[in-house]
Parts: structure tokens; sequence; C-alpha cells
């Protein structure tokens, strides 16, 4: 069951000065300049942030000369997720959009979900339906977000999330801060579960909204690799830094028996192995009631589509 007012329904097609759009970006500057392009039609008028994480390829000129109403930052280096860190520190606004230099919100989704946290004080962030371009279907983790075991308030707009997606959110600018934003250890890959976590620990909640749509044209310019090997990595220390003990080793066996077996997973476990020191003096293992919930997402999630590159 989910709840609805009168604000919620309230069509918008008129520029909203509640939320602004903040995402990084590295070498991707054609894909970046659409993304853009179509930010800047959306009827919201958005304020845009884009942090350019030290690209090569003439990215940041090309903002700069195309796009001169839209925040440029220019570290001079690749933060990775810290980028939007830094981009969130210049917002304004009561709630931030993040998307990826290859997603793009719908037309009228910016306000719909300013509406749904405007009524909603203790949500911290909701969700959006993820479509793949150019083919127009479902991303694989829809199905995960629309089916997720958590129950939540009636006051929800959907179901209660444990996590979220960075390239499909808006969050709620001061929850984002109060939560510390994206840890620098974590660099890029999954980095959401950590933040997320600790925003459930301060009791906030997190939604997935049906209603709101993000496009996702993926990026031919990556290295899927890479990605993995990142992504199996933050996925270890997030489980050593915040659950218990006996779950925390369970999970790690889990993994061990079911990624793939090759040098990508040889690599992200050597990794997660050498942040050890680190981990263990930050580890904050999470109250009984908050490791019910993470269980019954782990649950849920080893039969995802969406979550083979980790098993």
């Amino acid at each position: 069951m989910t709840g609805t007012t009168a604000a919620d329904a309230r069509p918008r097609t008129v520029p909203d000065d509640r939320t602004t759009v903040v995402l990084i970006t590295y070498n991707r500057r054609d894909e970046l300049l659409r993304t853009l392009t179509l930010l800047r039609r959306l009827p919201e008028r958005p304020p845009v942030i884009v942090t350019d994480n030290g690209s090569t390829d003439g990215t940041a000129e090309a903002v700069a000369r195309d796009f001169p109403e839209m925040t440029l930052l220019r570290p001079g280096r690749n933060l990775g997720a810290i980028g939007r860190n830094l981009a969130v520190q210049r917002v304004r606004t009561p709630y931030v959009a993040f998307c990826d230099d290859d997603t793009w919100w719908a037309p009228g989704s910016l306000a719909r979900a300013a509406d749904l946290l405007d009524t909603r004080p203790r949500l911290a962030a909701v969700t959006a339906r993820i479509i793949v371009e150019p083919d127009g279907t479902e991303d694989p983790v829809v199905r995960e977000l629309r089916e997720s075991p958590l129950s939540g308030p009636d006051w929800l707009p959907g179901p209660a999330l444990g996590s979220f997606l960075a390239a499909a959110t808006v969050l709620r600018t001061d929850a984002f801060r109060a939560g510390g934003g994206f840890h620098p250890g974590l660099w890029l890959g999954g980095e959401e579960e950590l933040l997320a976590c600790d925003l459930l620990r301060q009791g906030w909640w997190l939604a997935y909204a049906e209603d709101l749509t993000v496009h996702h044209h993926a990026s031919v310019l990556r290295d899927s690799t890479a990605r993995r090997v990142l992504g199996l990595r933050n996925t270890l220390w997030f489980t050593w830094l915040r659950r218990p003990l006996l779950p925390a080793l369970r999970r790690t066996g889990h993994l061990a028996r079911t990624v793939p077996r090759d040098i990508a997973s040889v690599r992200a476990f050597a990794h997660a192995a050498a942040g050890l020191p680190w981990v263990l003096r930050h580890r904050d293992p999470v109250p009984p009631d908050l490791e019910y919930r993470l269980a019954a997402l782990e649950r849920a999630r080893r039969n995802s589509p969406a979550r083979r590159y980790v098993g």
C-alpha cells in the first residue's frame, strides 16, 4: 500500500527550482554532450553540475563552450564517485538528482520526484524505473527494485529499498550530506550500498517509484572487466564494514564459491584483502534490525539477473 496526495498527482510542465542534476564524467565527450542536450530540454529546467574527472578528450572544453549555463567542475584528476560529493557541495536546492553521462531523466520525472519528497519528510531518496536504449526495454535491475523484499510504512510511494542506483535516483540534499556522501575509500563501483546503509541506520527510508523514468544508453567506452573488479571488491568491503561477523563470513564464503573463476575475481579478492587494515579500522556493524533487512536483500539478490557479476 502506498500513500498519495493531491500534490503527488499534480502535473508539472513548467520550470521547477527544487532539484539540481549532478553527474560525473570521464573521457566520454560525445555521450556527455548528448546527455546534457537532453537535460537542457527538460521542462523543469534544472540547474546542472558536471564534474569532469580529469578527461583528456576535450570534454571540459566542449562543456564550457556548448553549455555555458551549466556549472563545470574540473578537479584535475579522476575522483570517481567522489566527484559527485564535490558537486553536491555546490547544490543549493533541497533535492539532488544523479545521473551518469550515458543516462538522462525523462521529462516530468524530476518534478514528480520532488513532489514525492516534499510530502514525505523521512524519505531520503526515490529511484526511478530504468529504460535501456535504443531498444526501450526495462533494465533487469528494475524487477529487483519492484519486487524488493523489504517492508515499509504505508506512506512510501513504492517498495522500500535497501540501496539505490546513483544513475537513477533523486535524493534529499540534506540526507546525502548527513550520510557523509560517497565514501572515498570505495572510489567507484557499487559505492551506493554503503551510503544507503548508513542512511537507513539514521532512520531514513529509500523507495522505488514506478512513475519516475531514467533512460540509459550504455556507453561503449567502458572497461567491463575493471568495473567487475571494482564492484566485487566494494561488495566485499561493504560486507566487512557493516555486516556482523557471522553474516559477513557467510557472505564472503558465498561470493568465493559463486563468482566466476577468472583473473578478474582473483584481482577483486586480492584488492579487497589488501584493504583489510583500513576496513577493520572503520568497521561498524549494523544493529540486528538493520541486519535483518540486509540479509533479506542478500537472499533476494542471489537470483537476480542484474547481480550475476557478484554471484
